[in-house]
């Protein structure tokens, strides 16, 4: 993180920022973490395309890595919001989502988007990871 991204000690952005993008891959506020939407990526950045299962797991993947710097995880996650491009895909996503989510206790919204371009699934998340102390 550079110091043009550090608003205070509690309020900064996460993660390396796509320099054609206008915002973070998330920004912490506080003991809050809020997530922009992810998409499928493997470890390199590079998308995955694939089955609305697939693609729903490597997504959260794709989350967990995002928080993973500040020390939180999946369990962490409280709010999830995700973008489907077909809501006929629902029913395996859902799926999906409970093999990936674990046991992290959270709510959640479901949409159909259609500005979801080039993957089937995007989702945004905040994460409740109090900061340490004296950070």
């Amino acid at each position: 993180m550079s110091d043009s991204t550090r608003k205070s000690a509690s309020h900064y952005a996460i993660g390396k920022k796509n320099p054609n993008l206008p915002f973070h891959p998330a920004v912490r506020a506080g003991d809050f973490i809020f997530v922009s939407g992810q998409v499928p990526k493997d470890e390199n950045n590079n998308m995955i395309s694939g089955t609305i299962e697939e693609e729903t797991l490597a997504t959260l993947k794709t989350i967990a890595r995002v928080i993973a710097d500040e020390g939180a995880t999946l369990s962490d996650v409280v709010r999830i919001t995700t973008y489907l491009e077909d809501t006929r895909d629902f029913g395996r996503y859902n799926k999906a989502f409970l093999e990936g989510i674990g046991d992290a206790v959270l709510a959640r919204t479901t949409v159909e988007a259609k500005a979801v371009i080039n993957t089937k699934i995007e989702m945004d998340a905040i994460v409740y990871k109090p900061l340490p102390a004296g950070k």
